[in-house]
């Protein structure tokens, strides 16, 4: 529920973010920032200033406290995903409407979330709750408030957004983000399982990360990641083991499989089966 607060247990954010390259592509046509249409069943009704708090980690309970009023304002299926507080943006850069405020928000804060689609839910004289809805429910929400401390004019203050897997899958395939399903069929959080290709900007593009849970696994079949990072060698032609199973993930028309000692993540695929061995540590592109 909105006005009581946010949701229950939360789960690890992983560091796939870094690894993973998510590039905009054949977005179609472009959409109005603000949209109208029909609000939310159930609008937020609690307070749009509420004291933020930052914590040097990435828990639930953490981006909860970062992200003030637009946190409370979610309403998300699992946990709160992404959170900030008063953004750094200069005292130059303040808008002169509330919908100015939001377009500098997109413009210098919003990666991984629509650019898009967004509709008032609240307003007030000196703040303004703007939410991305998916089915009626606030999936990222950004509150805008004018001449902040040192910050003239409209500008973001506080923003929240839901794991990428609530988002409309047309937006999470047209910009490369990997969801999976799970047997069910059903949409599981990036914080359960993720993927991604690697960042060009380290020569990872040919290299494909997977991470589930904390062990990360890559297939890299033309030895681009340094030598030690991977504790075997990718195999792209293997025999599925007989004590592998199947964990019921799926993204397109790969399957993953494990043993039980979940050293090797096996993807198989119409063409046959693939070794991904387990990385020894987190990397990450510098």
């Amino acid at each position: 529920m909105k006005a009581g607060g946010v949701q229950g247990a939360g789960m690890r954010r992983g560091t796939m973010a870094v690894l993973v390259a998510v590039a905009a592509v054949g977005c179609g046509p472009a959409q109005d920032v603000v949209v109208g249409g029909t609000p939310p069943a159930t609008p937020y009704g609690g307070p749009l200033k509420v004291a933020t708090k930052e914590l040097d980690e990435h828990t639930p309970q953490a981006l909860r406290l970062a992200s003030g009023a637009a946190g409370r304002a979610l309403e998300c299926a699992g946990e709160i995903y992404g959170g900030n507080g008063p953004e750094g943006w200069s005292e130059d850069d303040g808008g002169d409407s509330p919908e100015e405020g939001l377009k500098l928000h997109i413009d210098l804060f919003a990666s991984g979330v629509p650019s898009s689609g967004y509709r008032v839910e609240r307003r007030e004289t000196n703040r303004v709750l703007y939410s991305y809805d998916v089915d009626g429910r606030t999936k990222v929400a950004v509150v805008v408030a004018k001449d902040q401390r040192d910050r003239p004019g409209w500008g973001p203050e506080t923003s929240a957004s839901c794991d990428p897997s609530e988002l409309p899958a047309s937006y999470t395939d047209s910009h490369g983000i990997e969801i999976w399903t799970d047997r069910d069929g059903d949409r599981v959080p990036t914080t359960e399982v993720r993927s991604g290709a690697g960042d060009d900007h380290c020569g990872w593009r040919q290299v494909h990360f997977l991470e589930l849970g904390d062990r990360m696994y890559a297939r890299d079949p033309e030895d681009l990641l340094e030598p030690g990072l991977l504790t075997a060698a990718y195999d792209g032609d293997t025999e599925l083991p007989s004590a592998a199973h199947d964990t019921g993930y799926r993204y397109e028309r790969r399957e993953l499989w494990l043993t039980e000692d979940r050293r090797t993540a096996y993807v198989r695929t119409a063409e046959g089966v693939e070794a991904w061995p387990l990385l020894k540590d987190h990397v990450a592109c510098k």
